[in-house]
């Protein structure tokens, strides 16, 4: 009997141990089921890319692409033809995108790509096919959007393209310090020993001391880019201003003197965020909801020049209630019982309680 006291015994213990290992491995069995692909940067704290200049973030990088602002603006104007407003609930990123602060009107027409239009296979394949005869570009998020047609099911896409290089090449310096960063970082640039024909690829828009200064580059295709070094927390589109303004502001050589030395870090990441601030609420005086919402951008800066690639896409379907709908007829008869106010201000001058008609007809 104690034998078999013992053995019962022993077979427990191996049974727990058993089903406890089987709980951890399926704890981890499940962590690796749906494995979750790590961008560059995967913190918002750390890396947000924000849907307008004037959005505020406390990331310590911030990227702003204007694609996304150009399928919110063909949403507004070819779909729901108002500005975007949820039931129930107020969305500072709404409102926002609603002042369309950026329009095609800012953009050649050869650097972007847009299509709207009801999701069906063959207006995937058009999208995929315009792209690549375009821009000789593929997707990254089509293929995360439902293409089954569906009444009234929308989706609206962007691309932005843009691939140019500077006037002159400029020279790899040797990795330093970034302020902030963990390690030196890649440069590139004009230093003492740089060709003099370097210089003229920079324009100064001021410089008001060691950490207050600013810089723009040419580009063989005609784009500017802007280099403002400020240790103001605002938002891009007031740095922007403040920047324009204190170029106007100042007095100085606005070129690279012989003594001067320029250098930038080089850049190179992906960036995607899906909006969901903005899915699965119903749009006011509609029956739509937006069911996605994504933007990706990829962007490199070198020495050479620079190469941005961006997408953005939003679906819409209809709901199931609203007053897109077919109406459903009500009939207000006023065949029973009722009654009659008249009022001209604040309180009725006439009431009445009608039972029967008949009484009240001649």
């Amino acid at each position: 009997m104690k034998k078999f006291y013992i053995i019962l015994t022993l077979i427990g213990m191996f049974l727990t141990t058993s089903l406890s290992a089987c709980a951890f491995n399926w704890k981890f069995w499940k962590k690796d089921a749906c494995p979750v692909s790590n961008p560059v940067i995967t913190k918002e704290s750390d890396f947000e890319l924000i849907p307008t200049m004037n959005t505020q973030s406390n990331a310590k990088n911030v990227v702003w692409v204007g694609t996304f602002q150009l399928i919110w603006n063909d949403l507004i104007d070819e779909i729901i033809m108002q500005p975007v407003q949820f039931v129930g609930t107020k969305s500072v990123m709404a409102d926002n995108l609603n002042k369309k602060s950026f329009t095609v009107s800012d953009l050649s027409e050869s650097s972007y790509y847009k299509k709207w239009g009801l999701a069906s296979p063959k207006m995937k394949k058009e999208i995929e096919n315009s792209i690549k005869e375009k821009f000789n570009e593929t997707s990254d998020i089509l293929g995360a959007f439902d293409w089954t047609p569906a009444e009234r099911k929308y989706i609206l896409y962007a691309m932005l393209k843009k691939d140019f290089e500077y006037i002159e090449k400029f020279d790899k310096l040797p990795e330093a310090h970034f302020v902030g960063s963990d390690g030196d970082v890649k440069y590139f640039g004009i230093n003492k020993d740089s060709s003099g024909k370097l210089r003229s690829s920079v324009n100064v828009l001021f410089y008001n001391n060691k950490n207050d200064y600013a810089v723009s580059l040419k580009s063989k295709q005609g784009d500017v880019i802007y280099l403002y070094r400020t240790d103001d927390n605002n938002t891009l589109d007031n740095l922007y201003n403040d920047m324009i303004k204190k170029s106007e502001d100042f007095g100085g050589a606005k070129w690279l003197t012989n003594v001067d030395e320029f250098k930038a870090p080089n850049l190179d990441f992906k960036k995607e965020r899906t909006f969901d601030e903005l899915c699965n609420k119903l749009i006011k005086n509609t029956d739509y909801i937006i069911s996605q919402a994504i933007e990706t951008v990829q962007f490199k800066m070198d020495e050479t020049g620079v190469k941005l690639k961006s997408e953005a896409g939003i679906m819409m379907k209809a709901t199931s209630v609203g007053p897109s709908q077919r109406p459903v007829p009500r009939y207000f008869y006023f065949n029973n019982r009722y009654v009659i106010f008249i009022k001209e201000k604040e309180k009725p001058y006439f009431a009445m309680k009608i039972e029967d008609a008949k009484k009240l007809q001649k």
